[in-house]
């Protein structure tokens, strides 16, 4: 007795070829470069619209502490101190703090089902984010050390540093951000904790490192946007020193790789609870 389905006997008597049924083989995964410019454009035009005012926010904000310091600090190191610290202030508003709370209602609401479901390696979400976020810093940092510069009578020859400092502290700041909203169990918490990192920031980083007790000298080593404030400031001096000023940034750059990886991390954690 034949085993074959009638419905295949007569498909075949009409000349239709059977198909088996069997679930079609998924696409391939998206590589990284592809898959982190997807994930850049759309978060940044996402962004575009709901971050500008809260740019302007932060870069008022750091040329606000600027004046006030203005009154308190004179010149030297201390003013090298307060502009670059002021000028990473607003890449750590929004790198930071924004990031936090980004990361922190994406997985309150659910948000990280979605982009569970698509192709494309965590790492990627978690740079492109971190990517988007930190571009929208570069017009008020800048502005800011522009502004600071012409307060307190500092040079713009070497404002160029800013090209190498804006990404690194960028990036170790997003990556911290980043982690603190995923990890945090509740959104409302995720916020705290970016405000909380923001205010370390603005003590640890505006305030000249000479003026403060010694254990909080030591907490503002711990800070990611620290070395990107000391390459900075050194470049206002007469003669800067730039094979420190490369370290400091090579720091800053490893930093970085360590909190995007923690980010990453992260990312899976939160994803397949």
């Amino acid at each position: 007795m034949s085993a074959v389905p009638l419905e295949a006997v007569v498909r075949a008597e009409e000349g239709v070829v059977p198909v088996p049924d069997v679930a079609a083989p998924l696409g391939a995964r998206a590589r990284l470069l592809p898959a982190l410019g997807a994930v850049y454009r759309a978060q940044l035009s996402r962004a575009r619209v709901a971050r500008i005012p809260l740019l302007f926010v932060a870069t008022f904000q750091s040329v606000g502490i600027m004046i006030l310091m203005r009154g308190v600090v004179d010149g030297g190191g201390e003013a090298h101190a307060v502009v670059a610290g002021s000028s990473v202030l607003v890449v750590a508003f929004v790198a930071l703090n924004l990031l936090a709370q980004y990361f922190g209602q994406l997985r309150g609401d659910g948000g990280l089902d979605h982009y569970a479901t698509l192709p494309v390696p965590p790492a990627a979400v978690v740079l492109g984010a971190a990517a988007a976020y930190a571009s929208f810093t570069v017009p008020g940092t800048v502005v800011t050390a522009v502004v600071g510069c012409g307060l307190f009578g500092l040079p713009l020859t070497h404002l160029w540093v800013l090209a190498a400092v804006i990404p690194l502290s960028g990036a170790a700041l997003a990556g911290l951000g980043a982690a603190l909203g995923l990890l945090a169990p509740r959104p409302e918490l995720a916020t705290l904790l970016g405000q909380m990192g923001m205010s370390a920031a603005l003590l640890l980083g505006v305030l000249p490192a000479d003026r403060m007790p010694e254990f909080l000298q030591y907490a503002r080593d711990l800070l990611p946007s620290t070395y990107g404030v000391e390459a900075l400031a050194r470049t206002f001096a007469p003669d800067p020193d730039w094979g420190v000023v490369v370290l400091d940034l090579a720091v800053c750059a490893g930093v970085g790789v360590v909190s995007l990886a923690v980010a990453t991390w992260a990312y899976r954690r939160a994803a397949v609870r």
